[in-house]
């Protein structure tokens, strides 16, 4: 079958739905570092990258499994509360390195108002690296706040579906309802560790 002159093939990547070339030519002509934030099922991952020729090169990187193994993290490592530490880490980390500002790459993620994409960016803000947007987060959930609430209410209306729903909570030695307690005790060890 004949395609024509005019026939283009696009990128495989593209083809694939894994990166926007006009988005990251955007990314790149600006010059400035890119703050990329990505999920897996399990974990948050945040980094800083440098656009290189021969292939991006990563200035700083954080992972949600970190703030588990140094920082003593006990709730869930994908839920808000875990990408608001992860990306205030990221971060501490960025700034020891020298970077003072970062462009937040999306990837091809639709925004959505409120997400954890924009809570780990507000990490990344409140952390002291200058990132370009206008920040509307709910405070009270990105503390954990609505976990705690959530989890009162059960424990009080069906308490076995309370233990079975906090499972993972419990086998980690922490309370849901103390969620926003133990939240501020591990911004505050971050706080002190990147001094």
């Amino acid at each position: 079958m004949k395609q024509g002159p005019n026939y283009k093939l696009k990128q495989r990547r593209r083809r694939e739905g894994k990166t926007n070339y006009y988005r990251r030519y955007t990314y790149v002509v600006s010059g400035v570092d890119r703050l990329v934030v990505r999920f897996t099922n399990k974990a948050i991952l945040v980094s800083l990258q440098k656009f290189d020729p021969k292939g991006d090169l990563t200035v700083a990187s954080a992972s949600s499994f970190e703030l588990a193994k140094k920082y003593g993290w006990k709730g869930d490592l994908n839920n808000s509360t875990a990408a608001y530490l992860t990306g205030f880490l990221l971060g501490k980390r960025a700034i020891k390195a020298g970077v003072k500002e970062a462009v937040l790459d999306i990837g091809n993620r639709v925004p959505a108002k409120g997400s954890r994409l924009f809570i780990a960016t507000k990490g990344v803000i409140d952390s002291g690296l200058t990132v370009p947007m206008n920040l509307e987060v709910d405070e009270g959930r990105l503390r954990g706040e609505h976990v705690a609430k959530y989890a009162e209410m059960l424990e009080q209306q069906d308490p076995e579906r309370f233990k079975r729903v906090f499972s993972k909570y419990f086998e980690r030695g922490l309370n849901p309802k103390d969620l926003p307690s133990h939240f501020k005790e591990v911004l505050n060890k971050l706080s002190e560790a990147s001094e």
